[in-house]
């Protein structure tokens, strides 16, 4: 039960790797402050002013930098790593500025105020540190901002649009594509957990995270999304409910695109597509 409960919602597990300098990015170390005190480490990797991307990576087995099997335990996820530099290369190559940065309980940054991963609830609010940090900053204050946010940054995006004084209030954000957000539900589903071995584990998850993940959704945030969204998913995600990804969209209000990627088996090949085919961003 450790075990499984460990996979799903225990952070550290995803070091920082390698640096934008080794793609020959200009780019400086960076720290800012959530809401809620806990600090938050990136890198801004510098292209032009007037655009910007703020990155926000996938949970547990994610770090600012991508996604490395080193280190990881059986069985993997991905056998290669995933290095985020690759596409964050090219939008600089296309003249924008990248902020990537690690959630909380991730990468480089602290511990958050709850220790365990909550997938989007807590996290929410390093997105709007984010944000934040690059609207008060000297060099983007008047930038457009565009979101990458994929899988539990995709959910924690879409929670931060919902808030009071969230997202939607920002006029700087112009655009976001979500990849692949994933309820928690649906990962438990997939796994062959919706049993008694299951109820066990999300018990204990609920327990760590002092919620219920089985009820809490960002899905009833979907709708204060206000800016034009691409939503993109691997149809052969092994964790994939379709129906879900379907009511998303459907509840978009706004300029939407579906973008429906024909990939292997493994949900990280949805990752491994973004960072070799970053044309479509």
């Amino acid at each position: 039960i450790n075990f499984l409960s460990n996979a799903i919602v225990k952070g550290g597990q995803a070091p920082v790797f390698g640096t934008p300098g080794d793609y020959g990015l200009a780019y400086e170390d960076v720290t800012f402050q959530a809401n809620d005190g806990v600090m938050l480490s990136g890198w801004l990797i510098k292209g032009g002013t007037e655009k910007i991307i703020i990155q926000s990576h996938f949970g547990v087995q994610c770090s600012r930098s991508g996604y490395t099997p080193e280190g990881k335990s059986w069985p993997k996820m991905w056998q290669t790593e995933i290095p985020f530099m690759k596409h964050v290369n090219y939008l600089v190559e296309k003249g924008y500025s990248v902020l990537v940065y690690d959630f909380r309980n991730h990468g480089s940054s602290g511990t958050g105020t709850c220790e365990w991963v909550t997938w989007g609830p807590e996290e929410h609010k390093d997105v709007l540190a984010a944000i934040d940090f690059v609207s008060n900053h000297a060099d983007y204050q008047d930038s457009n901002i565009g979101l990458l946010s994929i899988c539990m940054g995709a959910a924690s995006s879409t929670y931060a649009f919902g808030i009071e004084n969230g997202l939607a209030e920002n006029d700087q954000i112009k655009a976001m594509v979500a990849i692949q957000p994933l309820r928690y539900p649906d990962f438990i589903s997939s796994l062959g957990l919706d049993n008694f071995i299951g109820r066990r584990v999300t018990k204990l998850n609920n327990e760590r995270t002092l919620m219920d993940l089985n009820e809490v959704s960002f899905m009833k945030d979907v709708r204060a999304i206000n800016v034009p969204t691409m939503l993109v998913q691997n149809s052969n995600d092994e964790y994939l409910n379709r129906q879900s990804i379907e009511e998303y969209y459907d509840a978009l209000q706004v300029e939407k695109e579906m973008v429906w990627l024909d990939l292997g088996t493994k949900r990280a090949a949805g990752y491994d597509y973004l960072a070799n085919n970053p044309e479509k961003l």
